[in-house]
C-alpha cells in the first residue's frame, strides 16, 4: 500500500509539472522519488530548491566554466552526478556509509544530515578552506576549554538554594542548545529510533540529539565540522544571502560581537541599506564598483573581488580569519589571530587556556607574529584601497591600532581592580578554584571586555560604527563600569571587620 500511495505521489507530481525543474536540466530518478512525495509534503523545501542554482545547473556545466567565474572547485566529479541537477538525493545518499543517520527510506540509504563533508564532493577547496576556519572549530574551542565552560555556567547556570545560598547548577542540553550552541553548533548524536505514521504509511526515523542546528561549528554524523547552510542557508544555497549581512547578523548582533548593529551605523551600511536594491549580489568575481559600492562582511572577509580591469583584488577564502592580523574580541584582550583554528592548545604564561594573561600579555607562541599581522593586514587593505586614498585608509587602521592599544590598557586597570578583589577574598578567584565569572564584582568586569571594549573596537576596525564608539555600548559605559568596580571595592574595603 505504501509504495503505492509512494507511486501514485510521483506520477501525480510528474503530470502536473510540480518539479519545476527546467527540462535543459535533468533531474536523477532518485530525486524525482523524492520531488514526487516531498512536493506536497514539504513544498517549502522543494519551491526554494527549485530557485537553486543546484537545480538549475549540473556539475558538468558548471566545470565547464573558464576562469574566475568558476563556481566550482572539484576537478574530478563521480560520474553519476555530473549530468543531473543537485537534486534531494544528491545531497541526501552521498556518502552513505560515512554518516551515523543513514536508514533506508522508501528504499533509499539517506541521511537527513547533509555536512561540509558532502559539499566537499564539488566545493572541496572551500570545504577545506572552512575546516581550518575559527567558526568550524567553534563547538570544541568552546566547550573543551573548561574557562569558557565557567562562563556558560554563569550565564545559563540553574540557580538553586542550598544552605541559604545561591547555587548555578549545570545547564540542560536543550539550555545549552537554545543559546551558546545555537550559533558555536551543537553536537549530533543518534541516542535510537522512532516510528512515524506519515501520509505513506508508518516509517521508521532516526532520532538525533542536537538536532536541529546549523551552527558554524557543528559537529556531524559523519565527523566533520561545520554547517554550510549556516551561510548558504538551505535549500537554495544562495550566493546572494551569503553575501548579505543580515545572514552574518544572526550571530554577530552582539552585544559581545556587535558586527552588524556597528556596520547598520556606519558609513558603509549607510550605502549599503541605500543602494542595496541596484547591486549585483550574484556575480563570480564581485566587482567593485561596478556591483556594489560599498562593502558588506563578504566583501572584506571572503569574496572573489576584482577591480574595474579585471585583477584580482582579493582571492575568495572560505578561511575567514585569512585577511585578519588582529582578534578584536576581548579574551580578555584583543590580541593577534592564533595561527591555529583550534584554540583549545592555547595556554598563557599562567597555564590558562586563554590567548592573553590577565596582565595583557600576549601568548605569542601561539599567535600571528608581526610580519604575518602586516601581510594579513595588507590583504585586507587591498580591498579598501579600491575605494579610499591609500592616506585614508592607514588613517583609519592608525585610528584602529590606538583603540586595541587604548581599550586593552583600560581593561588592564579593571582587570587590576579584580585581582585585587580576588586577593582580598572578596570574590573567589581562579587561583582559589572559583568561578571568574559569576559573581557580581566579577560581572562588572566581564561587562567592560566582554562587552564595551568589544563595541568600542568594533567600531573603530569597521571604518566608524558612530556612537557605538561612545556613548552606545561604547568607551562611556567602559569608563563607568571601570569606575562601579572601583567603587564597589573602596565600599568594601571601608567597611571594618568585627
Amino acid at each position: 500500500m505504501r509504495r503505492l500511495l509512494i507511486l501514485v505521489a510521483f506520477l501525480t507530481a510528474s503530470f502536473l509539472g510540480l518539479t519545476g525543474v527546467s527540462a535543459e536540466t535533468p533531474v536523477s530518478s532518485a530525486t524525482e522519488e523524492c520531488l514526487g512525495c516531498h512536493a506536497t509534503i514539504h513544498p517549502g523545501i522543494v519551491e526554494s530548491w527549485k530557485k537553486s542554482q543546484h537545480a538549475a545547473m549540473t556539475p558538468a556545466a558548471a566545470m565547464a566554466v573558464q576562469g574566475l567565474g568558476r563556481k566550482i572547485s572539484a576537478e574530478n566529479i563521480p560520474d553519476e552526478l555530473k549530468n543531473v541537477s543537485i537534486g534531494c538525493a544528491e545531497c541526501h545518499t552521498l556518502r552513505a556509509k560515512e554518516h551515523k543517520d543513514t536508514f533506508d527510506h522508501n528504499g533509499q540509504n539517506i541521511h537527513m544530515v547533509v555536512s561540509p563533508g558532502d559539499c566537499a564532493t564539488c566545493h572541496v577547496q572551500e570545504a577545506q578552506q572552512f575546516d581550518k576556519n575559527l567558526m568550524a572549530h567553534a563547538y570544541g574551542n568552546l566547550v573543551n576549554n573548561d574557562l569558557y565552560q565557567q562562563l556558560i555556567l554563569s550565564i545559563n547556570g540553574s540557580p538553586v538554594s542550598e544552605k541559604g545560598k545561591m547555587v548555578l547548577k549545570p545547564a540542560n542540553a536543550a539550555t545549552d542548545a537554545d543559546s551558546c550552541l545555537y550559533c558555536h553548533g551543537t553536537k549530533l548524536q543518534i541516542t535510537g529510533t522512532k516510528s512515524r505514521d506519515t501520509d505513506m504509511g508508518e516509517m521508521e526515523f532516526p532520532i538525533l540529539s542536537g538536532w536541529p542546528n546549523q551552527g558554524v561549528g557543528r559537529i556531524n554524523l559523519d565527523d566533520t565540522r561545520g554547517s554550510c547552510a549556516a551561510c548558504h542557508t538551505r535549500h537554495d544555497f544562495s550566493i546572494e544571502m551569503a553575501r548579505k549581512p543580515y545572514t552574518c547578523k544572526e550571530c554577530h548582533v552582539g552585544p559581545d560581537t556587535p558586527a552588524n548593529k556597528v556596520y547598520e551605523a556606519s558609513k558603509h551600511g549607510n550605502i549599503f541599506s541605500t543602494k542595496q536594491t541596484e547591486w549585483n549580489f550574484k556575480n563570480v568575481p564581485w566587482s567593485i564598483g561596478k556591483d556594489f559600492t560599498a562593502p558588506t562582511c563578504a566583501v572584506c572577509h571572503i569574496s572573489l573581488l576584482v577591480d574595474a580591469d579585471g585583477k584580482v583584488v582579493s582571492e575568495r577564502t572560505h578561511e575567514v580569519k585569512n585577511r585578519l592580523p588582529w582578534r578584536i574580541f576581548g579574551l580578555i584582550y584583543a590580541h593577534p589571530q592564533p595561527k591555529s583554528a583550534d584554540l583549545t592548545t592555547i595556554r598563557n604564561k599562567d597555564g590558562l587556556p586563554l590567548p592573553t594573561d590577565f596582565d595583557g600579555g600576549f601568548a605569542t607562541t601561539f599567535l600571528l607574529n608581526p610580519q604575518e599581522r602586516t601581510a594579513a593586514a595588507q590583504v585586507m587593505q587591498a580591498s579598501c584601497q579600491q575605494c579610499h586614498a591609500k592616506s585614508w585608509v592607514e588613517g583609519f587602521w592608525g585610528r584602529f591600532l590606538n583603540t586595541i592599544e587604548q581599550t586593552n590598557a583600560t581593561t588592564l586597570a579593571g582587570t587590576q581592580l579584580m585581582k585585587d578583589i580576588w586577593k582580598r577574598g572578596l570574590a573567589t578567584g581562579p587561583d582559589k578554584g572559583g568561578n571568574p565569572f559569576d559573581e557580581f564584582s566579577e560581572k562588572l568586569w566581564s561587562d567592560m571586555w566582554l562587552f564595551y571594549a568589544n563595541s568600542v573596537r568594533f567600531s573603530s576596525a569597521m571604518g566608524g560604527g558612530g556612537d557605538f564608539g561612545v556613548f552606545a555600548d561604547g568607551r562611556y559605559h567602559l569608563m563607568k563600569t571601570l569606575k562601579e568596580l572601583e567603587d564597589w571595592l573602596e565600599a568594601r574595603k571601608s567597611v571594618k571587620k568585627p
